[in-house]
Formats: C-alpha cells, structure tokens, sequence
C-alpha cells in the first residue's frame, strides 16, 4: 500500500517518499508520538514524509493525490485510522 502512495506522489510531483514504522520510539511523559496519536497496545507508529520542491508544488501535488481514485480505495483494510494522522506543512532550514 506504501509503495502505490509513493508512486502516486512522485507521479504528482514529489521528489521522494519516506514511510517509517516505529523501531525505538519511547511514550514520553509529556509529549511523544504514541500519546499524539493515541497508541494502542496492539499498534505502531508509523511515520511519514514527502518532499517537493516548493510549496505550490506540494500544494498542487497534495490536491491531486488527494483527487486520485486509487487513493479512495486504499486497501488498508482499516489498518489506518484517518482521525489519528498528524498532518501539516513543512519548509526545510536545513538539508544536509
């Protein structure tokens, strides 16, 4: 399912696609990804990114993977729980 997304984005203008699924990610005492998502005991956090060029393209980008029909029925079987995603917009400082 990753592997489809990824396509579709770099299909719509992305650069690369990172999907990253919990390895060592401790449940802070005030903040920490499990307790922003709400982590279950049978669950894991995964994280993930896409790069794009600038902002109009990952605006345009967003829009049209968000429009593609492959994206409505994305076969996750309810493995992911829409409500629970952190979501937002990024401009890089720093790249090494």
């Amino acid at each position: 399912m990753a592997a489809r997304f990824a396509a579709i984005f770099r299909a719509n203008g992305a650069l690369s696609v990172v999907e990253a699924w919990a390895d060592d990610v401790a449940k802070g005492d005030v903040t920490s990804f499990p307790r922003a998502v709400k982590l279950e005991a049978d669950e894991s956090v995964v994280f993930s990114y896409v790069t794009c060029p600038n902002r109009a393209t990952r605006d345009a980008c967003v829009a049209a993977v968000m429009a593609d029909p492959a994206m409505q029925e994305n076969g996750s079987d309810g493995m992911i729980d829409g409500k629970r995603m952190v979501f937002g917009g990024f401009e890089a400082v720093v790249e090494g």
